[in-house]
């Protein structure tokens, strides 16, 4: 999948119902990352350890009931180690329950359109019920990663500790190591879901995210992922057509008390494609010449639209830079008398 537009690029399979593993952690990360960036909760909260938390099988830094740590160091164990204690001291913290946290979860995936899931725990550990597809997947991977892209502050860690030193953390995706441009995100497995992985990384303004599931071997997930960017990088490029802001042209305005507006581009502008087809892009401007006051700022005046072979690849607005306001018989006769000392000078 494309990062920036959604764009599935590959897939097989990729609405079949498996269980995640601790790929589940995204859909936790990302609820931890929209509380804070919604101002619920902050990096330096201390987040307390429940008897359930500690108590947590697999993957886990041993989270004691005596100790605290703050959001900050949570985020990194899950990210880093993908833990499990931490995944459920983090979502009691939150919605005062797993079981609430839960159905956050499954409430949050169903606005992104997640309709092959069903989460019935914050951490991926097994239980029947708990499934999601590799599409599903792409799609909270893709939420996370740009709509809160400071998680890959996290989630390209290779090695880090906790406890002043005394915990030491290395990731569990070998592909931040090994691969250029990885930016995450998170590994899973057990015995019953196999080796499970989704991979994102960047490379010359393309970012694309890789779903494995089910691989036999962990060395399998990776290098299939790995096959998937490979893919991805060798095939297609992303090619930016404008930028925000980026002036059209001087619109002339009738009955305003300016005679002419800049026009410009509402939101950047940009466009998947296969390599080498960029000298084929058409652009297709819609802007009258004249307009006639009052406007106002942020006002449509037209369209841009970017073409492959008749295709639409790309459209983005053009609207006006400012408010023009109306000639009336006041900033009329102002205007009068402005010019008229101008031909006295």
């Amino acid at each position: 999948m494309d990062q920036k537009s959604g764009t599935i690029l590959y897939d097989y399979k990729s609405h079949e119902q498996l269980r995640p593993a601790s790929v589940t952690k995204v859909m936790t990360i990302l609820l931890i990352m929209e509380a804070l960036d919604n101002g619920v909760i902050t990096l330096e909260d201390s987040v307390p350890c429940s008897e359930k938390a500690s108590s947590m099988g697999g993957s886990q830094i041993w989270l004691d009931t005596t100790e605290t740590l703050t959001v900050h160091e949570m985020l990194k164990a899950i990210c880093v180690v993908s833990a499990n204690d931490c995944c459920m001291a983090m979502a009691e913290y939150l919605a005062g329950s797993e079981e609430l946290f839960v159905e956050q979860m499954n409430k949050r995936a169903k606005e992104l359109g997640m309709n092959d899931t069903c989460f019935k725990n914050c951490h991926g550990i097994d239980e029947d019920g708990h499934v999601t597809s590799s599409y599903d997947i792409a799609l909270m991977s893709r939420e996370l990663i740009t709509k809160h892209p400071k998680i890959t502050e996290y989630t390209t860690i290779w090695m880090d500790s906790l406890r002043n030193g005394e915990s030491e953390l290395v990731n569990t995706n070998k592909l931040i190591r090994n691969y250029e441009g990885a930016t995450g995100l998170k590994t899973g497995s057990t015995s019953t879901a196999l080796f499970n992985l989704s991979a994102t990384a960047t490379r010359n303004n393309l970012s694309l995210i890789a779903v494995i599931m089910r691989g036999e071997t962990s060395a399998i997930r990776f290098a299939e992922a790995q096959k998937l960017l490979d893919y991805g990088f060798s095939n297609f490029e992303y090619v930016e057509c404008s930028k925000k802001d980026d002036v059209i042209k001087k619109v002339t305005v009738d009955k305003g008390i300016i005679t002419n507006v800049d026009a410009i581009l509402e939101n950047d502008s940009g466009c998947l494609i296969k390599k080498g087809k960029s000298k084929a892009i058409s652009t297709n401007i819609k802007l009258d010449d004249n307009i006639s006051a009052p406007i106002s700022k942020g006002q449509i005046l037209g369209e841009i639209t970017y073409t492959i072979d008749n295709e639409e690849i790309s459209k983005v607005n053009i609207i006006a830079k400012e408010d023009v306001k109306k000639l009336n018989l006041v900033n009329m006769s102002v205007r009068t008398i402005e010019n008229w000392f101008k031909l006295l000078r």
